[in-house]
Formats: structure tokens, sequence, C-alpha cells
């Protein structure tokens, strides 16, 4: 399991005075209310934790003012940056649910023993999340819906997870 939680992707600046727009990639973007300060990541690599000194909502971004980033020229170089808190701030799951951080490079199985492939990524759709499984057999990215018929079991501890593959799936 990752000791850090991505929250976020600085999108860009907005107006001069050292505020970013941030895309939040957590279930609910007011849970920047409840953050103080968040580890900044380019490439990867940590650059630096910032504390958080503003926080502001428009559409579907979050607009943060960071303490000591007074300028636009200074909140430029956190563009395309992404935003980390400790596990431990991260949201109480209820039964089922799990962080994406923990789903991806998770080893996707079948319910019949065949090794399929890795999570890549998790679309959010609206709807239902799908994963983006690719393939061991042809390096494809296969699509598979996160619903009861398709998700049989996911084993964190083990970084498992046993799908059902319903009939056509895997032609796509």
């Amino acid at each position: 399991m990752n000791a850090e939680l991505r929250v976020g992707v600085i999108v860009k600046t907005h107006g001069i005075k050292g505020e970013v727009k941030v895309y939040p990639t957590t279930d609910s973007p007011f849970r920047f209310d409840e953050i103080d300060h968040v580890k900044i990541k380019l490439n990867g690599k940590t650059v630096r934790e910032l504390d958080i000194e503003n926080v502001k909502y428009f559409k579907n971004l979050v607009i943060l003012k960071f303490k000591h980033i007074d300028n636009i020229n200074d909140a430029e170089a956190y563009k395309g940056a992404e935003l980390y808190i400790p596990r431990e701030m991260g949201a109480e799951l209820s039964e089922g649910e799990y962080y994406i951080a923990d789903i991806i490079d998770m080893e996707v199985v079948s319910d019949k023993g065949e090794k399929i492939g890795v999570i890549r990524d998790v679309l959010e759709t609206g709807a239902n999340d799908v994963y983006i499984v690719r393939r061991h057999d042809n390096g494809k990215d296969l699509l598979i819906p996160v619903i009861e018929e398709c998700i049989l079991d996911t084993d964190i501890e083990n970084n498992i997870m046993t799908v059902h593959i319903m009939d056509g799936l895997m032609d796509l």
C-alpha cells in the first residue's frame, strides 16, 4: 500500500496573486476544506511541502492559495504538479471501497484462474468506474466495468483482483 494518496493535479495558475487551479482526484473536492498541507510532486519526485492558506471552488476545480506563493511567477513553477497527502489523512472508507492508489498495478485474474493483466488506471464515468487492465497476452487494454457481476474479489494484501469476464468483453 502507498503511504501517500494523490488528491489533485495543478492544471494552471489563477490570477496574479499565486493561486492555482487544481483538478481534484478525490471523490469529494470538498475534502480540501480539511487539508492543511500537501506534498508537491513533479515528474514523480517530491519538490516540497506547501501549507494551504485558502480554498475556493469553481465549477469542477479547486482554487488553492499556498502560503509563501504570492505571485503568478512562483505559482507557474508548479503547473502539472501532483498533490499528495499522507494516507492517514485520507477519507474513511466503507466496506468494499478502495483507494485508487491501492488498485493501480494490481494483478487481475479470472474466476477460471487465468492471469489476465495488471490494472493501469481507473476511469471514473459517473455511472460506475471502469478498470483499465493492460493484458498480459497482447499488451492491449481491456476495460472491465466495476460492477458486482464482474468484480468478484479484491485482495489488497495480496495485490490480486478476481474478475468474471462477461461474454465478448475480451473481443473488444
